[in-house]
């Protein structure tokens, strides 16, 4: 763990490969000491060519690598990946199939705090957006699980840290779960995160993780091992007897020719009938590669998970999850989800194309919406107004966007989206006054950056139109629309006069 952060230059894996999607081809090199990628397109058409030193690296390497780096204060993933499984380079999971050059996909304090030390808080206005560099050391180092050590080191190892083993059963599996959990949908807590949570808490009071109550598919997902683990036969018996560290040893791995005898060990130490194990298929030693057999992901490229289910036979049905009310997310690990944290997981659902999620996420949203704290929930408003907007209800959806504003003024999803409302309603001084912040504040938002040049030239403000434009094409220089957009606005000076009639 402690290599799964650092500078760029020392983790810089040279490569290149082309995208064929995209037609973007991409090299990552070194020069001066410096680690860097280059991109270029050679379509006549859609020409392209540029660079971007590499700040940071993250991943150690054994399953893969990214990097990152950072425009005005602003940090960004890759767009490429090194997959160490199959020794190939490719698009980052989010980005396979993209057909232009992606240069902004975020990153936030919740993806670093798995993947280095100190993880910073953002800058109000943009999750992504950090005052210098976003974490304050590369790798995942002893506080992560045992919390904060400066006391212990100070006294020469005297004074205590958290040991997890002798914590309760669900603050000690908290301390695994902070990174090794991420459901189908996650859900933070009213004015939590996950980057706050801190070694000896519950993971529950920052953030809550849902899948789907029924299993077909959960095993698939590159996190999904505790979720998996629940499900099987050996959790169920052994209770919070059962935990990550029962198989695994959080200070290191074994090496390659121990690993079969090692994991065994680990079984056969509950199943320790000795006569059992003598005429259990001796000529077979390794456990896992029966009852633990390897899957592809279905959300990774080129990655694989081991089946934490420990199916008594491979192809063995899941076991369901157990919901109260029969509902379609069951919250990991059980209990009562509130009308607030459920309503925002069928909101994550519904905004990714599932219409059957939006009725059941606005119906208990509009309930947490009538509690007391509601008011200071900007995610809840922000959330109801997206639902409200995807089933042209404009005037509910303003009024929640409105909301989400009051809660938090520097909510760029609300303000954008409140925006492209007031256009509508041919409010453009609002509209552009809002577009004007969110670009400012979150130039990663690309649609209400594009929304600003389109609004500046309906307004005839044809030099502001192409500021926005060429501030958007700063961060994501292959948007083909912005581009030809500002190309008709170069070539014609007078293209947004008309537009003032």
């Amino acid at each position: 763990m402690s290599h799964a952060s650092g500078p760029a230059i020392e983790g810089l894996l040279p490569g290149s490969f082309t995208h064929a999607a995209s037609g973007v081809s991409y090299r990552i090199f070194e020069r001066d000491g410096k680690a860097w990628l280059s991109y270029r397109r050679d379509d006549s058409n859609r020409q392209l060519q540029g660079e971007q030193e590499l700040s940071w690296f993250i991943g150690s390497g054994k399953r893969g690598r990214t990097y990152l780096f950072s425009r005005e204060g602003y940090w960004f993933e890759s767009p490429v990946n090194w997959y160490t499984k199959k020794q190939v380079w490719d698009m980052n999971p989010k980005s396979m199939d993209a057909k232009e050059l992606p240069m902004t996909l975020p990153v936030d304090s919740t993806c670093l705090h798995c993947h280095a030390s100190g993880a910073q808080p953002s800058l109000p206005g943009a999750r992504n957006h950090f005052a210098n560099d976003p974490f304050q050391h590369g790798g995942v180092g002893c506080e992560s699980c045992h919390g904060d050590t400066t006391a212990h080191v100070d006294s020469h190892g005297t004074a205590p840290v958290v040991n997890p083993g002798k914590l309760t059963p669900s603050r000690r599996d908290s301390v695994c779960l902070q990174c090794h959990l991420e459901g189908q949908v996650a859900v933070d807590e009213p004015g939590r995160s996950l980057q706050m949570f801190r070694p000896g808490d519950e993971l529950g009071e920052d953030v809550r993780f849902f899948a789907n109550a029924n299993a077909a598919g959960a095993n698939s997902r590159a996190t999904s091992q505790w979720e998996a683990l629940l499900r099987s036969a050996c959790k169920r018996k052994s209770g919070d007897a059962l935990t990550c560290t029962s198989c695994h040893d959080p200070h290191g791995s074994p090496r390659p020719e121990e690993r079969v005898a090692y994991y065994r060990a680990k079984c056969v130490a509950c199943h320790s009938d000795a006569a059992f194990v003598a005429r259990h298929h001796p000529e077979q030693q390794d456990c896992t590669a029966c009852h633990m057999a390897r899957v592809s992901t279905s959300d990774v490229a080129h990655e694989q998970v081991t089946d934490h289910r420990i199916p008594r036979h491979p192809n063995a049905p899941d076991v369901t999850f157990a919901t109260a009310e029969a509902e379609r997310l069951a919250l990991i690990g059980g209990g009562k989800a509130s009308d607030r944290d459920l309503g925002l997981a069928y909101a994550q659902l519904a905004l990714r194309g599932d219409a059957a999620a939006a009725q059941q996420a606005i119906l208990l949203l509009d309930t947490a919406a009538g509690h007391g704290n509601s008011q200071r929930d900007a995610e809840l408003h922000t959330q109801l107004g997206l639902l409200y907007q995807e089933g042209h209800d404009n005037k509910a959806a303003q009024r929640e966007y409105e909301d989400a504003l009051a809660a938090d003024p520097a909510s760029s999803i609300a303000a954008g989206n409140l925006a492209i409302l007031e256009a509508t309603e041919h409010n453009l001084p609002r509209a552009l006054q809002l577009w004007r912040r969110v670009q400012q504040e979150d130039p990663a938002q690309l649609a209400a950056g594009f929304n600003l040049a389109i609004g500046e030239c309906m307004a005839g403000n044809r030099d502001a139109a192409m500021e926005a434009l060429q501030r958007l094409l700063l961060f994501s220089p292959d948007e083909a629309k912005a581009r030809q957009f500002f190309e008709q606005l170069s070539e014609n000076t007078q293209a947004c006069s008309a537009s003032r009639h």
